[in-house]
C-alpha cells in the first residue's frame, strides 16, 4: 500500500508531504518539474523517494515563497548555481519591481490629481513612457544634438550628464515631468527640430572637455547658491568657447561670445533643462550654463 514503509527506507509521496507538512498535489508538482527525483517506483507503480527528499523539499518551499522561480531553483538544486547569486539576482528584480510599482501608483496619482477637463490628455502624455521608464528616447535626443564629431567617449560623458536618471520613488509631478520631457525629446527628434545643433568646429571634442571641467567647477557655487560672477569656472568656460574659434580671451571677445550665445538659445533646449531640473535635485548642466552666461553678461556689462 503507498502510505507503508518499504523495508529499504524509501518513502511514499502521502509519507513525504506528511514529513514536510505540505499537501500530495504539492510533492507531485515538484516531482513532475523534476525537482524531486524518484528513488524508486513500488511494485503497483507508485513513487518513492529517498531519505533526503524531506529536506529538499523544505528546501524547495522556502525558495518558493521568495518567488525563486521554479528554473533557478533547479539550478540551486543541482549545483550549477549558488543559493548566494539566486537571493542576488531575486534581490535586484524585487528592486526593479518595486521601483516599477512605485511609477505606476505615482503616474495614476498624476492622471487622477490632474484637471478633470485634462484627463485625456495627460492620460495620453503619461501613457507614452514605459514603466518603469526608459531614457532611450533622451539620449537619441542628444545624439542628434551633439556635434557628428564629437569622439564617442565624450558623447557618452554628456549623455550621461544630461539625461535625469528616473527616480525610483517619484511623486506625480516627477512622473509628469519626465513624461513631458520625452514627449518633447520624441517630438524634437521625429520631426526634425533638433535645429540647435552647435555649429561645427575642427576640434569639438576641446571645446566639450573644456566646458564640461567648467560645469564641474561651477557645481560647487550652484549648491552653495552663490550669485554668478568672475572666477575660475568663467575662466575656463570663455577659453573653452577661445580655442574653439581659435582665438584667446579678451573683453573683446567675451563681449563677443555673450552676443553669439544669446543668439543661439533655442526654446527647445530651454525646455529641456526646465523639465530636467525637475526631476533631480543636482544641478543640471543646462542650469550650470545658465550661471556661466549670466555671469559671462554680468562681467561684460561691468566692463
Amino acid at each position: 500500500m503507498e502510505g507503508v514503509n518499504d523495508v529499504d527506507g524509501t518513502l511514499s509521496i502521502g509519507e513525504l508531504a506528511a514529513l514536510a507538512r505540505t499537501t500530495v498535489k504539492t510533492v507531485r508538482f515538484y516531482s513532475d518539474r523534476g525537482l524531486l527525483p524518484e528513488a524508486s517506483r513500488s511494485g503497483g507503480g507508485h513513487r518513492r523517494y529517498g531519505p533526503g527528499a524531506p529536506e529538499r523539499l523544505r528546501m524547495i518551499r522556502s525558495l518558493r515563497s521568495l518567488g525563486v522561480p521554479v528554473p533557478e531553483i533547479g539550478r540551486i538544486l543541482d549545483r550549477g548555481d549558488t543559493l548566494e547569486a539566486v537571493v542576488a539576482r531575486r534581490l535586484a528584480d524585487l528592486g526593479s519591481e518595486l521601483t516599477a510599482l512605485r511609477w505606476r501608483e505615482a503616474a495614476l496619482r498624476a492622471v487622477h490629481d490632474g484637471d478633470p477637463e485634462q484627463l485625456a490628455e495627460r492620460l495620453e502624455l503619461i501613457g507614452a513612457v514605459g514603466v518603469p521608464p526608459s531614457t532611450s528616447a533622451l539620449a537619441h535626443y542628444w545624439r542628434r544634438v551633439l556635434p557628428v564629431r564629437l569622439s564617442a567617449r565624450m558623447r557618452g560623458a554628456v549623455t550621461e550628464a544630461a539625461v535625469p536618471e528616473p527616480s525610483a520613488d517619484p511623486t506625480p509631478d516627477q512622473v509628469f515631468a519626465f513624461a513631458r520631457l520625452h514627449a518633447l525629446a520624441t517630438a524634437a527628434t521625429d520631426h526634425c527640430l533638433v535645429s540647435h545643433r552647435p555649429a561645427t568646429t575642427a576640434h569639438p571634442d576641446l571645446l566639450y572637455g573644456g566646458l564640461h571641467e567648467a560645469y564641474l567647477l561651477v557645481v560647487a557655487a550652484l549648491r552653495a547658491g552663490r550669485a554668478p560672477g568672475p572666477g575660475e569656472a568663467l575662466d575656463c568656460y570663455v577659453a573653452a568657447h577661445a580655442r574653439d574659434s581659435g582665438t584667446r580671451d579678451s573683453p573683446a571677445f567675451r563681449r563677443a561670445l555673450t552676443v553669439r550665445l544669446a543668439a543661439a538659445d533655442h526654446p527647445v533646449m530651454a525646455r529641456y533643462w526646465q523639465l530636467a531640473a525637475e526631476l533631480t535635485p543636482r544641478p543640471t548642466l543646462g542650469g550650470a550654463d545658465s550661471w556661466l552666461r549670466e555671469a559671462l553678461a554680468t562681467g561684460v556689462a561691468a566692463a
